[in-house]
């Protein structure tokens, strides 16, 4: 089998129409559909369903996908080895909410600029999610905010981060026990690495809290929040910076009760670490250390 059959092959797992691969590629239909017969003759198997225009994966194709795909990718590195300057590739990234949308897209544009035969497919999940789908093999990083331990994920430590209570009440006391806070709780959804950070470092207190609304945007707890002084929220420090300094959100602070924690970029245990994973690995940790 060649490089370029096997490139075909994973184009269409990624995408069942031929005549888009055709166009992404700049080439014929017929030039792809010779390249997978031969491919699955080479083999001895039909790796696809033929359904109209479309190429389906099938049972043995989706297994020979999970079998060669990590040598592919290494064959793949190998054309470029001695040219490091032309890093290119694509990665498949998910970040946590507070991640992704407070520190990642300065990140994404600076090494997109440095390396513009790169690409990023990006998503933005809680953390539960972005570890399941890591030990699954669904991602190539994965940027969290909550603890963890599985045998599959190798896990990096990138900086350290704060959970703050805020409230748009401006005659609030600013130091209080979590029992005697008597606003509406509107917090994130469970699952998200800010919400199992706070209910785990309160403990049986959590059973006391008055969770009014959980959402799945920071945005929209702030906006709530903002509007209306009778609730109340944890949230990221980096997420509510701009509305701490102008004063439209303030800080209260509780007494015995810390809510540090870090940020982590996690991979798969068992993930083939070429030239552009280790490469934006390194960018990244250089970049949180300047937060």
């Amino acid at each position: 089998m060649t490089l370029k059959e096997l490139n075909f092959f994973y184009s269409l797992c990624e995408n069942p129409q031929v005549t888009k691969v055709a166009e992404q590629l700049e080439i014929s239909q017929s030039a792809i559909s010779l390249a997978i017969k031969s491919l699955e003759k080479k083999l001895g198997e039909t790796l696809f369903d033929r359904m109209g225009k479309k190429l389906i994966l099938n049972e043995r194709g989706r297994y020979f996908k999970k079998q060669t795909y990590i040598h592919y990718l290494a064959l793949k590195d190998s054309q470029t080895l001695f040219q490091s300057n032309k890093l290119a590739g694509r990665l498949k990234l998910a970040a946590s909410k507070t991640i992704s949308n407070y520190i990642m897209p300065d990140i994404y544009f600076d090494f997109l600029s440095l390396y513009p035969q790169v690409s990023f497919d990006i998503d933005s999940i809680n953390s539960r999610q972005i570890i399941d789908n890591t030990v699954k093999g669904d991602l190539d990083i994965g940027l969290i905010e909550n603890n963890l331990s599985h045998s599959n994920i190798i896990k990096k430590h990138l900086c350290d981060d704060e959970l703050i209570i805020v409230t748009s009440d401006k005659n609030y006391p600013k130091e209080k026990f979590i029992d005697t806070i008597d606003k509406k709780w509107i917090l994130r959804e469970p699952g998200s690495g800010t919400r199992e950070i706070f209910i785990d470092r309160l403990g049986n207190l959590a059973k006391g809290l008055n969770i009014f609304m959980t959402l799945h945007s920071f945005q929209e707890i702030k906006i709530i929040i903002m509007d209306n002084p009778n609730t109340i929220t944890a949230i990221s420090k980096v997420a509510v910076k701009k509305e701490l300094e102008e004063k439209k959100l303030f800080q209260i602070k509780l007494k015995n009760i810390d809510f540090k924690r870090e940020f982590s970029l996690i991979y798969n245990k068992d993930k083939s670490q070429n030239l552009l994973f280790e490469t934006f690995i390194k960018f990244l940790e250089n970049k949180f250390k300047l937060l």
